[in-house]
């Protein structure tokens, strides 16, 4: 099983982590455009994938019930820019550990502002990516913790609900089909529960690391995230994969699938 460390991740991987149901799988910790190389690769059978992987790894099921989303602002995906009017921004830097964050970025722009910026490749290190960038797509804890002053940023969640009404799911976890029977022990939604409830250790062990008051991390976890997929997440998700697949940026859409 493959899992990022981000904060986001942190109830949904506590249990496997730390808790209930650490016995039954061996956690590998991976940035989220890695967690989706290595089910594609079959290195692991289960991962917490960028959903448009979905449409890109065959044999693969999504599990229910869960997911990393936001039903308003995410906060932890951001675009950063010094320039005043997202229809003049002509070049983006995109985090290279993103892979469904940079497609919405894409799909925003060419769908709703009607713009096609050049888009860069990057490391997540913002200052770099605004010397020679009009714009910095940011994810995960670093676009949580990076100071903001003298820039626009844009909540990417609040631009997608702007636009569209609804919510965004950002990364669900996938199984590979060949391993369902196998993984049928491991309780997804459980897993989240228990996560949930151990809420102040989660916000104890990343204090430090993020250097945020307790308060906003308490409000990320409970409100700015959302880790139970509904009905709206889930109308947001399918609306997200065909506008991807009307701007070319996937071959096809293939219908939502659950183990």
């Amino acid at each position: 099983m493959a899992a990022s460390s981000y904060l986001n991740s942190a109830p949904l991987i506590w249990s496997f982590a730390r808790g209930g149901q650490k016995d039954v799988v061996k956690l590998t910790d991976a940035v989220p455009s890695r967690c989706a190389d290595l089910l594609a690769q079959s290195l692991v059978d289960v991962a917490l994938v960028p959903v448009i992987e979905y449409q890109r790894i065959s044999d693969v099921h999504l599990v229910p019930d869960v997911c990393v989303g936001s039903s308003e602002a995410v906060r932890s995906v951001v675009l950063a820019t010094r320039v005043p009017d997202l229809r003049d921004i002509r070049s983006v830097a995109l985090d290279e550990s993103s892979r469904t964050s940079s497609l919405l970025v894409k799909v925003i722009f060419r769908e709703f502002i009607k713009s096609e910026p050049q888009w860069i490749p990057a490391q997540p290190d913002l200052q770099r990516m605004l010397v020679e960038n009009d714009a910095a797509l940011i994810i995960g804890d670093p676009g949580m913790t990076f100071a903001r002053d003298g820039l626009r940023v844009f909540d990417m969640a609040s631009l997608w609900r702007e636009h569209t009404g609804l919510g965004f799911v950002f990364a669900m976890w996938m199984i590979r089909e060949q391993a369902a029977a196998a993984t049928r022990t491991i309780d997804f939604k459980a897993a989240c529960e228990e996560g949930l409830k151990h809420t102040q250790q989660i916000i104890d062990y990343y204090e430090p690391f993020l250097g945020l008051p307790r308060s906003e991390l308490q409000t990320y976890l409970t409100k700015n995230i959302t880790f139970f997929l509904d009905a709206e997440l889930r109308a947001g998700l399918n609306l997200y994969y065909e506008l991807a697949h009307k701007h070319g940026l996937i071959e096809s859409v293939k219908p939502l699938q659950f183990i």
